[in-house]
């Protein structure tokens, strides 16, 4: 055995612990491995870390081990990296809900006199905190309308669709709630790839791309599904999302077509409930500024770290409000030049909006399914958006 490796044996063996964990007592360690390296015969040191190693280190990491298996078979979710730190975030944010709500009627003995008088103030107050807690999880939990998923639906309503007539198309996919087709335009209808069934997932998502659109930006390079206009694929899911906006790492899951709304009322409560919070944190502070130096320290602190959440929290709810009166995704906005399909828009032109007004009855109501694929419209269409305004635009509420 060489001596680097068997300076590391050694090492690791008087102090207990993995090689890659150094203990604080490190250098005393090392003065004791010089020494005992000095006394010994090299043969006879060597197998003694050797049986060391053997007889302690052995157990001690295989019993760990175990545990770790065990734990990883009660809770299956623990055995993913990825999904092991959204489930640390989900209990951190909980839990810092909880801190700020605790320590509010903990040090404030205003508030609990104050919610003798008057119970309702506390009672709305506590409410939000358990619609915005229950909206949480709730987005969390949803789905954002995976690809994979729409052609799943699509293939399935395809049977039943080819028995009934035109007409009823459009009412029977209604009906079934799990794929929505609204093109814009109608254009280019009846395209066909050869050797394609005119009923497949392929034909669906061709027909809503402009003519002259490369097939081989339509297929997914990782998951290889053929995706729609405005849908990506995503690294950490692993899955392509409809309309992806991001992915978000305190809610565990994608923001997408399916929990776009939900993802906004959200952030809108959680606003609401920061912005109150600290209201009533500054109260407490203007009435108990002199009593008690160490309440005041920790209610400053929060209160810091509040003033960050809430600035953030109101950012970041007129960026998305922005997005949706405009019917565009963070991911189009900021990626528009490294779409293909967004490459001939002009600058300026929300090729998938429809008016703010229509844009947000779409957004909040029209999506009995989140399955919907939306087309790109024709570029006679996209130069008709691209001109000016004009005062007669702006009396007829032309971006309405």
């Amino acid at each position: 055995m060489s001596d680097s490796k068997t300076d590391t044996l050694s090492l690791g063996c008087v102090h207990f612990l993995c090689p890659r964990r150094p203990h604080p007592t490190f250098k005393f360690n090392a003065l004791l491995n010089r020494f005992l390296r000095s006394i010994l015969p090299s043969g006879l040191f060597d197998a003694c870390i050797s049986m060391i190693m053997v007889g302690f280190c052995g157990p001690v990491r295989d019993a760990r081990e175990r545990a770790r298996e065990k734990c990883f078979q009660l809770f299956p979710c623990l055995s993913d990296p990825g999904r092991r730190t959204s489930l640390c975030l989900k209990v951190a944010l909980v839990v810092l809900h909880i801190v700020y709500v605790g320590v509010l009627f903990l040090f404030d003995g205003d508030m609990i006199a104050k919610t003798r008088k008057e119970p309702w103030y506390t009672a709305i107050y506590l409410v939000l905190f358990v619609a915005t807690l229950a909206q949480y999880f709730i987005t969390s939990s949803s789905s954002p309308g995976y690809v994979i998923d729409a052609m799943r639906a699509w293939n399935e309503t395809q049977p039943m669709i080819n028995k009934t007539s035109s007409d009823s198309e459009q009412s029977a996919s209604g009906r079934n709630g799990s794929l929505a087709y609204h093109p814009i335009g109608g254009h280019h209808p009846g395209r066909n790839v050869h050797g394609m069934n005119p009923t497949s997932w392929g034909t669906l998502v061709m027909n809503v791309y402009p003519p002259g659109s490369s097939s081989s930006h339509w297929t997914c390079t990782y998951c290889n599904v053929i995706q729609p206009p405005r849908a990506k694929h995503c690294h950490d899911c692993e899955k392509c999302v409809l309309q992806f906006d991001h992915h978000c790492v305190w809610l565990g899951t994608c923001i997408g077509q399916g929990n776009h709304c939900r993802f906004w009322w959200y952030i809108f409560e959680e606003a609401i409930l920061c912005i109150w919070t600290g209201a009533l944190y500054i109260t407490f502070l203007k009435a108990n500024i002199t009593r008690h130096w160490w309440k005041d320290a920790v209610v400053i602190l929060l209160l810091i770290v509040l003033a960050i959440s809430v600035i953030f929290l109101l950012l970041l709810l007129l960026f998305h409000s922005y997005l949706v009166l405009t019917n565009q995704t963070t991911y189009e906005l900021l990626r528009r030049r490294r779409n293909s399909y967004l490459r001939a828009v002009p600058e300026r032109v929300y090729p998938f909006s429809k008016g703010i007004c229509r844009n947000l009855y779409d957004f909040c109501w029209a999506h009995s399914s989140i399955y919907a694929i939306e087309p790109l419209p024709p570029a006679q269409e996209l130069e008709y958006r691209a001109r000016p305004y004009t005062c007669m635009d702006i009396v007829s509420c032309r971006c309405c």
